[in-house]
């Protein structure tokens, strides 16, 4: 008997980071990560996702570099461990497509109130995750929910998104001349199936796959008699 096996390509999630999680992660006051942000001393947020503020977990790292800080090896496994299978990225450029409640309303054409009437009605995916209490999905998953519910989208909004309007983000390092056009991210691959005398185009599948930094759900499949 021939068993099948599908293989799903799933995105990483970002460690990200909002006023809320920065004072847990210091011990501190949310109103002291907010000082922090006015007077300097945190740098400007590396993206504004509806309206509020995020750092990259390397950025925010850097506030202990002077020592003045300092975030024990607990309190950071603490936070790792509120976003399983997340990974450290320092570059914003290449983060999967994050949106919040804003950014949706955008995609499917309504307005703020009426995701939120959607959310709390568990009538749209569940957020991905939370950040000082506001939910955000990768692009992908209100996509997948909003075929999967027959659902229009605005394709200017998805397009707009994909090729890098996000919201603001601070700059990286200097720039002699005029920033470039951000390059369009590549779509990710297409579910797989193999059958078990299929073993080398499966391996080909998952070394690429896993050169692009995703991961893959594998999912065994028994073959119908």
């Amino acid at each position: 008997m021939i068993e099948k096996v599908l293989c799903m390509v799933v995105v990483r999630m970002p460690y990200l980071l909002g006023h809320t999680e920065i004072a847990a992660l210091y011990g501190v006051e949310r109103q002291t990560s907010q000082k922090w942000r006015a007077d300097g001393t945190l740098a400007e947020p590396d993206l504004v996702i509806s309206g509020n503020p995020y750092w990259l977990l390397s950025t925010v790292l850097q506030l202990g570099a002077d020592g003045a800080r300092e975030v024990t090896e607990q309190k950071l496994a603490e936070y790792e461990a509120t976003l399983p299978g997340g990974y450290r990225a320092d570059q914003v450029e290449r983060l999967p497509v994050i949106v919040g409640i804003m950014e949706v309303a955008q995609i499917l054409g309504r307005d703020n109130q009426a995701i939120s009437r959607w959310r709390h009605r568990k009538q749209i995916a569940p957020a991905d995750f939370e950040l000082s209490g506001s939910p955000l999905w990768l692009l992908d998953t209100i996509l997948t929910d909003a075929t999967d519910r027959g659902r229009g989208v605005v394709p200017a909004e998805v397009e707009r998104l994909r090729t890098g309007a996000r919201g603001s983000q601070r700059p990286r390092g200097r720039r002699s001349g005029p920033p470039a056009t951000r390059p369009r991210q590549t779509p990710l691959p297409a579910a797989r199936t193999f059958t078990s005398d299929q073993g080398d185009e499966a391996a080909s599948f998952l070394a690429a796959v896993f050169a692009q930094g995703h991961s893959v759900v594998i999912r065994p499949q028994r073959q119908k008699p």
